[in-house]
């Protein structure tokens, strides 16, 4: 078996066993189809050319598909791609199952939803209380499993649930400086603001939008879940439009996806946290495989900036 993905350098041959994530039809300058793979493993995915396909293999090598593969990692227009020079489908002789493959949270489900229920339980207010105890436990199973989000940041198994933590974190710091925040509110509008994910993308395992995620989108289906609960439950106070509010306005602008810009304190901190978790997640990602001294890969999603890692060393603390 080979080093990880995340570890991977320019030169290094590679024998093991990938993740086909997604498999991409394509059509080369010479008129001979490909396979664009893009290849997983539990440590991150490179990218692979399969170059004059046939049509079994097209049948063959899809998404969600194991392969063993022979090849070595090289450069193209300061990318890491992976050159196959062999590749196979596994068979039940390779004792090999997708769930080895697939990048998770780094904190187990069941510790976040207890972290989250804390939160929940210090509420004092109790109508944002039982709004947001009642769509969490509506939504737990697929809330814990379901990725933030299908490329960019928090892609991975657990990674919606993983970035509500982080972000609630952030907000706690935050009230401590700020003590005007509500943070019944803040805490859960930064619950519910993605929660609609759930509905919204496929899984976590060759994520990609459902039919009502194209159709409605995640904010309009946790704005139409907010006012439904609070029906349910007999809930009529203006709690229940401050919550719709954070949800409508945590992308911040327009031209973001936000159908509303926040106008209450608790909405602009949200969408601030949201973006700086979203961001550090991203960085910390294209960071990963670089060595001090150098620069990462392009990030699309930042402005196609590439980032820097320092190369020099805290001095130790003087004990």
């Amino acid at each position: 078996m080979s080093k990880g993905i995340r570890f991977q350098q320019v030169g290094d041959r590679v024998e093991t066993y990938y993740l086909i994530k997604s498999a991409t039809k394509g059509v080369a300058s010479n008129g001979k189809p490909f396979l664009t793979l893009m290849l997983a493993d539990h440590t991150g995915e490179i990218e692979a050319k399969l170059w004059g396909c046939s049509p079994d293999d097209e049948a063959t090598f899809t998404s969600q598909i194991i392969v063993h593969l022979h090849g070595e990692v090289s450069d193209y227009r300061g990318r890491l791609q992976m050159k196959i020079s062999s590749i196979r489908p596994t068979t039940a002789m390779d004792q090999v199952k997708v769930a080895d493959f697939v990048r998770s949270a780094p904190l187990a489900p069941a510790d976040m939803l207890e972290e989250i229920t804390q939160y929940i339980f210090e509420m004092k207010n109790p109508n944002i209380q039982r709004i947001t105890r009642h769509l969490l436990k509506k939504y737990q199973e697929p809330f814990l499993e379901s990725p933030a989000a299908t490329r960019n940041h928090h892609e991975f198994v657990s990674g919606l649930a993983y970035h509500v933590v982080c972000m609630l974190k952030v907000a706690k710091s935050l009230a401590v400086l700020y003590p005007t925040l509500d943070t019944d509110l803040l805490y859960s509008g930064i619950i519910l603001h993605d929660l609609g994910k759930v509905r919204e993308l496929s899984g976590p395992i060759d994520t990609s939008y459902t039919l009502e995620g194209k159709l409605i989108g995640h904010i309009s289906i946790m704005v139409s879940e907010v006012a439904d609960t609070a029906k349910e439950l007999g809930i009529t106070g203006e709690e229940v439009l401050m919550l719709q509010h954070l949800i409508l306005s945590h992308h911040g602008k327009g031209e973001w996806g936000s159908p509303k810009v926040p106008v209450i304190r608790e909405a602009e901190v949200l969408h601030m946290i949201d973006n700086i978790d979203a961001k550090m997640n991203m960085m910390d990602r294209a960071l990963e495989r670089v060595q001090p001294g150098e620069f990462s890969e392009r990030v699309m999603a930042m402005d196609h900036r590439s980032f820097y890692k320092p190369s020099f060393h805290e001095p130790p603390l003087d004990v």
